[in-house]
């Protein structure tokens, strides 16, 4: 289990479901990971130790990564304990539901600034060394709805996602010839500990029979296709969304 080997990541928001899981899996191909939180310090530590229990490198990195000071400390703590950033998946997100015309300005600036800001700051904070080093990932989480804008009362949360793609492809083309890879990575209905407020407008069992497989996916399925894209498998893969969807969308 040795993909990773050397390689050092960075995982926002990994305290707990998706981001947990994918912090998970890359340390245990072998990279140094360090585990993104910016309120709940004990999960991030809980992550760490899993980590660390299981023979990995890990560190805690609490930082609010809409903030572009707080990403450049953080690049810096990172790099001081673990080596220089190979990899970056930007996990980060608020889910926010509200009927378009009751989405205040402060809603709409806060939705952006965490889900996609973010991941602006994030991977600029990282490629120039990835540049001079001629190897780096950067993974983006988003969502199908970014390309469907399926779900009702999310459309803050939508454009942010769209954002995303746009801003994958844009790093996919620009840094490619430094050895450089960005793709997205697409959840569908994936079976995680969330705000029960966030969906009471949606009808769950309805929304699961949508799905052709005939089941909500796990934190691991996205954590698998994350070490897919990060490690010498995903080579040729960029400027990509890989939907990962149980086939509810199919693009």
């Amino acid at each position: 289990m040795s993909a990773l080997r050397d390689r050092v990541a960075v995982v926002t928001g990994a305290g707990r479901n998706i981001g947990r899981a994918i912090a998970l899996a890359l340390a245990s191909e072998g990279a140094g990971v360090a585990v993104n939180g910016s309120r709940d310090r004990a999960a991030v530590d809980a992550v760490v130790a899993e980590i660390r229990d299981r023979g990995g490198r890990a560190v805690a990195a609490m930082a609010d990564v809409s903030d572009p000071d707080a990403v450049t400390a953080m690049s810096a703590l990172v790099t001081e304990a673990l080596g220089p950033v190979d990899i970056v998946v930007n996990n980060v997100g608020v889910r926010r539901a509200k009927p378009f015309e009751e989405i205040t300005v402060d809603d709409w600036r806060s939705t952006m600034s965490t889900n996609l800001d973010s991941a602006f700051f994030v991977a600029r904070s990282v490629l120039p060394g990835m540049r001079e080093r001629g190897y780096g990932r950067v993974i983006n989480i988003s969502g199908y709805d970014g390309w469907t804008g399926h779900i009702e009362r999310r459309a803050a949360n939508i454009a942010a996602k769209a954002g995303l793609h746009g801003l994958t492809k844009g790093i996919a083309r620009e840094y490619g010839r430094f050895g450089i890879t960005a793709n997205t990575v697409a959840p569908g209905a994936i079976d995680t500990v969330r705000d029960p407020a966030d969906y009471a407008h949606i009808d769950v069992d309805a929304a699961l029979a949508r799905i052709p497989v005939g089941k909500a996916g796990r934190a691991a399925d996205i954590a698998e296709a994350c070490v897919y894209l990060a490690a010498p498998s995903g080579d040729f893969v960029t400027g990509q969304v890989l939907h990962v969807n149980g086939g509810e969308f199919m693009f």
